[in-house]
């Protein structure tokens, strides 16, 4: 089967192989892909890998060859799989490839804002502790996290790995999960989504975007928090009602946020949080290791080798 891919690069920009995909059948893979070129880029194609790249039933309604949608990713809102589903179109999804990734990420947000490691770097290249009169020098309060609150909204695989390596640092874990009855274990209390804003020090997202949950994240739910706290985002940008969160960075009434994804990607120039105070913002890198680009790569082409063998692999539409 000819299998196209319309946006490769952000999987594989040169340090991966495609060799494992080849082998399935003739490729096709473009490095990005608008919009409007999708159906000239995929007219000969049944299998079509797609990332942030949409397929809309008009698009898929053109593409009479086309089999089979991949996503390279595990948020799979890109692709109408309702439409898939009517024309017996499976779509699949790689769960759980950057689990370790993302929560890695968060702590070093969370980290960049206890010790502010660059800034002081800089300082001493800047001459700053040549010139000091003491052996040491700060230039922003150093925060310990041992004692501290952590809440995570959201307790999923991501959720769950942020909790241990919060318990690993010491901290007090509180969580929010609609879909849990139970903590995963004792040391994480259950909480409803208003008292973990307003109990936790440090409060981080890791929960998928739904038409439920769209900019929850609002400015009621953020005067909860503390003045001394901090938000940190590696989920979904639209969650986060965006222009709430840089008022209440910027009047302190928080004391930092962390994103590594917005609401448009790539943003705005004109964003409120791209000038916002303490807003430490990476451009959606989370998920990008080197490791987790491998096992995304991986699991999306086992997708497809089950799909040629007859079998259903990570299929989220039911087909």
């Amino acid at each position: 089967m000819r299998i196209v891919v319309l946006e490769g690069y952000t999987l594989n920009p040169g340090d991966l192989s495609w060799e494992k995909l080849r082998v399935l059948g003739p490729c096709e893979i473009h490095d990005r892909t608008a919009a409007e070129e999708v159906v000239g880029k995929s007219r000969e194609a049944e299998i079509v890998l797609t990332n942030k790249t949409p397929l809309t039933a008009e698009m898929m309604a053109q593409l009479p060859m086309l089999k089979y949608i991949g996503v390279l990713a595990t948020g799979y809102d890109i692709v109408d799989i309702k439409a898939a589903a009517s024309r017996s179109i499976p779509v699949t999804n790689v769960p759980a490839y950057s689990t370790e990734s993302v929560a890695q990420l968060a702590f070093a947000h969370l980290l960049n804002l206890c010790h502010h490691v660059a800034q002081h770097s800089e300082s001493v290249r800047q001459g700053g502790w040549s010139r000091s009169e003491d052996f040491c020098f700060w230039e922003f309060p150093l925060i310990e996290l041992s004692g501290l609150t952590l809440g995570i909204i959201g307790l999923g695989r991501i959720g769950r790995a942020v909790a241990r390596i919060g318990l690993a640092f010491g901290m007090k874990v509180m969580a929010h999960d609609p879909m849990l009855s139970k903590p995963p274990s004792n040391e994480v209390v259950l909480s409803d989504l208003e008292a973990v804003f307003r109990s936790s020090d440090v409060v981080t997202l890791h929960c998928p975007l739904t038409a439920d949950n769209r900019g929850f994240v609002d400015a009621d739910l953020l005067a909860l928090m503390k003045s001394h706290a901090f938000f940190i985002n590696t989920s979904r940008g639209p969650l986060v009602d965006e222009a709430a969160l840089a008022d209440a960075l910027n009047h302190e009434k928080i004391a930092g946020a962390c994103l590594d994804v917005l609401a448009q990607e790539p943003p705005n120039p004109a964003s409120p949080l791209l000038t916002a105070k303490n807003c430490y913002i990476t451009p959606h890198i989370a998920w990008a290791t080197r490791a987790a680009r491998q096992r995304l790569m991986d699991v999306a082409v086992e997708n497809i080798a089950a799909f040629l063998r007859g079998e259903k692999l990570n299929v989220v539409n039911g087909v």
